[in-house]
């Protein structure tokens, strides 16, 4: 990989999120219920938030994603899907 996609943000999001998305095939795959699926990643996504960022930052993030579930956000973006 080169040098700026180690350091270009959009990049790194584009690659981490496309690792996930074969993680979630593979573990669809192997039927695994989505809700367990998501669960999952749902802890370890906020474990990896929690060895370097505060309680207050993490709450925040957490806040941005319940409004984006109060407003329908995250509902027409899995629509669109």
């Amino acid at each position: 990989m080169s040098n700026d996609a180690n350091t270009d943000p959009s990049a790194q999001l584009s690659h981490a999120g496309a690792v996930v998305d074969k993680a979630i095939e593979y573990m669809m795959g192997q039927n695994i219920d989505s809700l367990a699926i998501a669960s999952a990643l749902l802890g370890g996504a906020l474990a990896l938030l929690a060895r370097g960022m505060s309680d207050d930052a993490i709450i925040g993030i957490l806040n941005n994603a319940v409004a984006s579930v109060k407003s329908g956000e995250l509902r027409a973006q899995s629509e669109g899907d």
